[in-house]
């Protein structure tokens, strides 16, 4: 009797479900199949998720007429999102809250983004340290499914000088301090993975060897250091070049500029914004064939205004601004980009166009590299027993287009 009230159970709790096999038995194990194109090869597979890791990858030999043609890759980490969905994490009057950090996450995913690093950028100490400890307590929501892997903090302590500042604030930008950075760190409950940093600045040497030590990254951004302070940052612990091409004045010196060391030394990755508007085609080919897709990452720098439909709206200052049908962010009042309003998702597509460089290729960049950068090992790749953060979407002309996003093994959005 005991086995037939067993075998009943099982009976009634297996059951078809938008095109996906679930089962649940009673141990509770969530079953889950995914078809598609492989992003490596575009060879078909099957791929079983068993609570939310992957259990298994089967390779498909033959396939039936209406195999789905659509490709399964890994879901994409944004190392650099200052907001998203009308959320800005690092400007405004205090005004984050524990909802708008979710909304912005849930938005995210609509867009293939299954992991980020909200960033702060400079500010002011109090307005960070609150908004760190809203964006730490947020972090550990369950229903997040530790989409937000820890933060990312532009500034405070990059250069003041005009152009290599670019739009952060002169009244908050400021030395490194160590134990004003500490003060931050413990805000943030231990999760600031990045820390962006002007090498050239007083004290920035030491605070670099200090973060290295401490097991935080260091980026260099928005600075106008010489060769020496480049090479002296790196050899200390500076692993990435943030947004390169961007946060550097417009007038520089054709050779002796922040430019070159950065890209000549194999040690330091970089980070680029391929939006289509921060960066040309050609500086974007030269970028690549430098440090290749395996010294690469793709990053949006994406603000508040990302994710919101063309139009006309006002900054948290009342300048307007536009975002025109094809995602530029313009600011009307001083004829010049505001920031970005493209998730990295239009980066991926991009990064292809101009480069040549495949689908692979260019997920590595979006994915697989910003997790091995940050020591997220349980995702960035489609490998058995990782986390099953996958997306599946179609590519036309370049253009990513987002069918289902999985987090954890969780659906989070179908179209």
């Amino acid at each position: 009797m005991f086995n037939g009230r067993i075998n009943y159970i099982i009976k009634i709790c297996r059951f078809v479900l938008t095109g996906f096999i679930i089962t649940i038995c009673s141990t509770v194990v969530a079953q889950e199949k995914i078809e598609g194109l492989l992003y490596l090869d575009h060879s078909p597979v099957s791929i079983e998720i068993i609570d939310g890791r992957i259990s298994d990858i089967k390779r498909l030999k033959d396939v039936p007429e209406n195999f789905p043609k659509v490709y399964i890759a890994p879901g994409f980490i944004d190392n650099q999102v200052n907001g998203f969905a009308g959320v800005t994490f690092a400007l405004g009057n205090g005004d984050l809250t524990s909802e708008g950090v979710i909304k912005a996450t849930k938005t995210l995913w609509e867009v293939g983004v299954t992991t980020y690093l909200p960033t702060l950028t400079t500010n002011s100490k109090d307005l960070m340290l609150k908004n760190l400890s809203i964006l730490a307590k947020t972090k550990e929501e369950p229903d997040l499914y530790g989409s937000i892997a820890g933060f990312h903090l532009e500034g405070p302590y990059i250069s003041p000088k005009d152009g290599y500042r670019g739009a952060h604030p002169k009244e908050h930008v400021r030395d490194p301090d160590w134990n004003e950075f500490m003060d931050l760190y413990q805000a943030s409950g231990g999760n600031i993975l990045q820390v962006t940093v002007a090498p050239e600045t007083e004290g920035a040497l030491e605070f670099i060897t200090k973060c290295k030590n401490a097991g935080i990254k260091v980026g260099l951004g928005h600075h106008n250091s010489s060769m020496d302070f480049i090479k002296q940052a790196i050899d200390r612990g500076a692993i990435i070049a943030t947004h390169l091409g961007n946060g550097i004045a417009g007038n520089i010196d054709r050779h002796h500029n922040p430019l070159w060391p950065q890209l000549s030394d194999d040690r330091l990755m970089i980070s680029i914004i391929c939006d289509g508007f921060h960066i040309p085609p050609e500086v974007i080919r030269v970028f690549y064939k430098a440090k290749g897709p395996e010294m690469t990452i793709l990053t949006s720098d994406v603000t508040s205004f990302g994710g919101l439909p063309p139009g006309n709206y006002l900054t948290g200052d009342g300048e307007p601004i536009e975002i025109n049908q094809e995602g530029k962010l313009w600011n009307l009042a001083q004829n010049s980009l505001y920031g970005s309003a493209s998730p990295i998702t239009k980066g991926v597509g991009h990064v292809m166009k101009v480069t040549g460089c495949s689908l692979g290729d260019a997920i590595q960049m979006a994915s697989t590299n910003p997790a091995r950068l940050y020591g997220l090992d349980d995702r960035g790749e489609i490998l058995t027993g990782m986390r099953a953060d996958l997306v599946i979407f179609s590519l036309e002309d370049y253009k990513i287009i987002i069918h289902k996003t999985i987090v954890s093994g969780n659906v989070v959005y179908t179209d």
